[in-house]
């Protein structure tokens, strides 16, 4: 049977709820093939329609979104209109709380979320999208090949106008860092082991600083274009800029906190955002 492949046609950019690591960013590269008779104009599917309506069905599925396993055990869902609260605790017993529009987050039927969980959500979306004469859908989740170090970041951008402003999406992000123009794999490794699964909260967010059975925990929330967010998580997890934590002051801030470390040297850092991109700071 015809069919067509695309490589890389989105990138999943979101978080998701781990029973061990807690609130985890992550980035999933798509590949698609579509098996099917050929229409009239001799295609299983124009390429031009593929990039944008299954594309769109992807990302709108799970793409700047808070994934949860809605069959874990320690979760709890409660609606209120348009919000969702999730309360949650992790296989450590600490406690976690999201607060959001339903937009914001992805309920995904299994008891842990991982590529093969995720899967069965996003082909059902596709499903929906293509033609009669698609007969078949082979959908293939991939994180980036990185050679080096990489870390995971949760955060959110209040002041976005798009759906970073969710309060808990995330990213799976190499860094390049140069001293006095050399690369310093070092340092590199510094930085991933110190943010290893790390949410990125801006100070002006936090809105609560409280302990509750030993375990330090922040709270962060604020009001954006698409509604109220909060989140409740493990001190522990944070990590607090005084800026907003887009990837061009993020690249800054590890620029100025490396410097600090060495005052002598010229730093550059190069902190991608998810796959094939980022920014380049100096300090």
């Amino acid at each position: 049977m015809p069919a067509l492949f695309v490589d890389q046609l989105t990138v999943i950019d979101f978080a998701f709820f781990d029973p061990v690591r807690g609130i985890v960013g992550e980035s999933w590269i798509v590949d698609l093939v579509l098996e099917g008779e050929l229409d009239d104009q001799g295609m299983v599917f124009d390429f031009g329609d593929v990039k944008k309506r299954i594309k769109q069905a992807i990302d709108a599925t799970l793409d700047h979104k808070f994934a949860v396993p809605a069959e874990y055990a320690e979760l709890s869902v409660t609606k209120d209109g348009d919000q969702l609260t999730l309360e949650m605790r992790d296989k450590q017993g600490r406690f976690y709380r999201h607060q959001s529009p339903e937009q914001a987050v992805a309920l995904v039927p299994a008891e842990t979320v991982t590529r093969e969980s995720a899967l069965p959500i996003l082909h059902e979306a596709c499903s929906k999208v293509v033609p009669a004469n698609v007969r078949k859908i082979f959908l293939n989740l991939r994180t980036e090949d990185i050679r080096g170090d990489y870390y995971h970041y949760a955060h959110g951008l209040k002041k976005h106008l798009g759906d970073c402003q969710r309060i808990a999406h995330g990213h799976r992000s190499q860094i390049h860092v140069f001293e006095n123009s050399e690369r310093n794999k070092d340092l590199e490794t510094y930085w991933c082991e110190l943010w290893r699964d790390i949410y990125i909260g801006t100070a002006e967010d936090l809105q609560k600083d409280f302990e509750d059975d030993g375990v330090q925990y922040f709270e962060f929330s604020y009001q954006s274009e698409q509604g109220e967010f909060s989140l409740v998580l493990p001190a522990e997890s944070c990590h607090i800029m005084e800026q907003d934590s887009t990837v061009e002051l993020i690249a800054q801030h590890i620029a100025d906190q490396l410097k600090e470390k060495h005052p002598k040297s010229e730093i550059e850092v190069r902190a991608f955002e998810g796959v094939n991109k980022g920014a380049i700071a100096f300090s």
